[in-house]
């Protein structure tokens, strides 16, 4: 019989049934059962543990733990709770995630492209005025990231014509698209990209990147929108980005601090469309189905794909 598989979170409790109902339609060969119901004998007995912001104490409580899947594809905060001494780590890289979020930064890509921002600001003023129509093949759009999301995102933003260009740590190769890497290629990225889309990661490398200096080598009236993680874009910097009309608006989907605390001035910002983290929602039948491929390979001892880098931190 197959050992134990935990699910260690900090949903509330409706949301954790419902995952685990998920996972054990996808599983139903496995016995997977929350944490929160184990006694400490049966806690030598489990090998995997699924996770979603877990405790690292109850982690630490499964003394034979040898993998943990994640199931979101931000790992950030799993990491560093963690440490390095943890067991492999999985993240969760979902296909139907990669097309949900490319569907989120065409929508957003195009209502830039048709100026609804300035339209909404419009109708509060009671203003009747029409702006010139810009065609999306005489627009730039800068991907920064260029992984699983950011490479759907590109097909599709191609397909809707759409010049891009992308920007990674290290140097990738996509179709239709001139793909740069390094300080000089997120220079390069920012300056020519009509719409700023941020994908990548956060990690000690990418947080605080979009600061005042990088924000200033942005072309002029640029949009930015973020769907990645909020530390990497300083808010305090983009603030005075949008105050000097370098930024003309920005798409925030992330923030340093979620839910956006009432107080913070980017609900009331003219220039700042707020949106409470919904540009790519896990699928939960997609999202198990994922799970239960890899506890297969995992099963079968077989090599596992989208393992963590503590290096990369991702």
């Amino acid at each position: 019989m197959p050992t134990l598989i935990a699910l260690i979170t900090r949903l509330d409790q409706a949301e954790e049934d419902a995952w685990l109902e998920a996972l054990t339609a996808a599983m139903p060969n496995e016995r997977i059962v929350s944490f929160r119901t184990l006694d400490p004998s049966q806690r030598h007995d489990v090998e995997i543990a699924i996770v979603a912001n877990p405790d690292p104490a109850d982690v630490a409580a499964l003394p034979h733990l040898a993998l943990i899947q994640s199931l979101w594809a931000g790992v950030e905060r799993l990491v560093s709770e963690l440490g390095p001494n943890a067991p492999p780590i999985v993240r969760m890289v979902d296909p139907e995630m990669a097309r949900t979020m490319s569907e989120a930064v065409l929508a957003w890509t195009y209502s830039i492209q048709r100026d609804m921002p300035t339209y909404a600001h419009q109708q509060r003023e009671r203003i009747w005025r029409q702006r010139p129509y810009r065609k999306p093949t005489d627009m730039t759009v800068g991907l920064l990231g260029l992984g699983a999301l950011g490479a759907a995102s590109a097909r599709r933003l191609t397909k809707a014509g759409f010049r891009v260009v992308g920007w990674s740590r290290s140097p990738k190769h996509l179709p239709d698209v001139e793909a740069l890497s390094g300080e000089e290629g997120l220079a390069a990225v920012l300056s020519m990209s009509d719409v700023v889309v941020c994908l990548m990661p956060l990690t000690s490398e990418t947080r605080g990147l979009l600061n005042t200096r990088r924000l200033a080598q942005v072309k002029p009236g640029a949009a930015l929108i973020n769907f990645a993680r909020g530390p990497i874009v300083v808010e305090p910097d983009l603030l005075a980005a949008l105050g000097s009309g370098r930024i003309s608006h920005a798409v925030l989907d992330v923030f340093d601090e979620e839910p956006l605390p009432a107080t913070s001035p980017l609900w009331t910002h003219p220039h700042v469309t707020v949106l409470p983290d919904i540009s790519a929602p896990t699928d939960r039948h997609t999202a198990a189905e994922v799970v239960a491929e890899n506890v297969r390979r995992f099963r079968r001892g077989e090599r596992m794909s989208d393992v963590v880098d503590a290096n990369r931190g991702y």
